[in-house]
Order: C-alpha cells, then sequence, then structure tokens
C-alpha cells in the first residue's frame, strides 16, 4: 500500500508490506541483497506454514520457491529502499546479461528517466559478439528537434549507474512500441534493435 504523499517521496515506489507480510530481497542463493539492490521478492505471510519438504503452503496453495523459513517468491525482481518501500523491478526474462554480469532494465530506464532531457525511455539487450549481450537503450527526448547528446547522456549515466550497467549504444524515437493494453513491447523493440544493430554492422 502507499499514500499519495508517500509516492512523491518514493516515486516508482508500490507501497509497503502490509501489517501481516513481511518482504525480503534475496539473490539466487537465497542470501540477502544490500538495501537498494534488485533481487528476488520473497514474502512472508502471517498464518501461512512450513511442510516437511520445505514448500510454504498459504490458503491451501504451495509456493514456486520457497525458503526454509517460509518466504516465498514468484520470481518477481525489485528492491527495498532503508524505509523498506518496495520497487517492483523486472521479471528474470527481461534480465540483460553483459559480459558476464547482470542488468536489470528497470534501473537503468529510472536512471534515463531522471534526465531533464529525457521523457521516457526503455532498455534493452541486443547480440553482441564482444559482450554476448550489449545494452541498448532507447530514448524519447523531451525536445526532439534538440535531444541530449550521446556523449552528454553517457557523461550523466556514468554517475547515475555503475559502469557495466551504462548503455553503450542509444536510439532516439518520438514513441515507444506498445503492447494493446499500453505497457512497454519489449519483445518488438529488442527485435527492432536488434536488426537495426545488425544492419549497421554490429557498430555504435
Amino acid at each position: 500500500m502507499i499514500r499519495g504523499d508517500e509516492w512523491l517521496e518514493h516515486r516508482g515506489a508500490v507501497g509497503k508490506a502490509m501489517p501481516f507480510c513481511e518482504l525480503v530481497i534475496l539473490d539466487d542463493d537465497q542470501a540477502p541483497v544490500p538495501t537498494g539492490e534488485i533481487g528476488f521478492i520473497y514474502m512472508r505471510v502471517a498464518g501461512a506454514e512450513t511442510v516437511d519438504d520445505g514448500r510454504s503452503v498459504y490458503m491451501g496453495v504451495e509456493g514456486p520457491r520457497v525458503t526454509p523459513d517460509g518466504f516465498r517468491t514468484v520470481g518477481d525482481m525489485g528492491r527495498l529502499d532503508e524505509e523498506g518501500y518496495l520497487y517492483i523491478a523486472d521479471r528474470r526474462t527481461d534480465m540483460i546479461i553483459t559480459g558476464g554480469a547482470n542488468v536489470f532494465p528497470a534501473e537503468v530506464e529510472a536512471a534515463l528517466r531522471d534526465h531533464p532531457g529525457i521523457t521516457d525511455a526503455a532498455v534493452v539487450g541486443v547480440p553482441d559478439a564482444d559482450w554476448g549481450r550489449r545494452v541498448c537503450a532507447v530514448v524519447v527526448p523531451a525536445e526532439a528537434d534538440s535531444p541530449p547528446s550521446v556523449a552528454a547522456l553517457d557523461a550523466y549515466m556514468s554517475g547515475a549507474v555503475a559502469n557495466y550497467k551504462r548503455p553503450k549504444r542509444y536510439e532516439f524515437r518520438d514513441v515507444l512500441p506498445l503492447t494493446e493494453v499500453g505497457k512497454l513491447n519489449r519483445r518488438v523493440l529488442t527485435e527492432e534493435c536488434t536488426a537495426r544493430y545488425a544492419a549497421e554492422g554490429g557498430k555504435d
């Protein structure tokens, strides 16, 4: 749950855990991640019980991934801030593996949207011979006639995210492809960016 005034102070958050719920963010090995870092969202609900095989049961439904102490996940990714507000990131299938490191698009997209010259942004991975996947940012500039330069965006992002998360390629568009329900069509965008990158010979 989150109130309007809370959202203004924690932009992008979806709220805090209800009194009868506990939230933790864990990595692939079910170890806690540092505050603010992205991992799997696990939840434990008061009234749930853990059966002998370690799976949690709540209202007759077993969770797909469960910790020994009864926290469950459905595979969604996110992070918690220092005050316990939850921010949804990506599903594991959206994660970009570049140079052996994991990059979650939502984190990079949020940083790009904070740039005053950008109104919207999406980040996808395109196949690359050197990196496995190259982080490609597609941005919608606030002013189409005078978009920020690639050099300016790169300099800005160098102070916003870790170096390995910085986009290695930028594209500028008037709009982003959306699904019928108005959500980003990440599949179509990935296909379009991949085709364009390949047509350019895999060069920026």
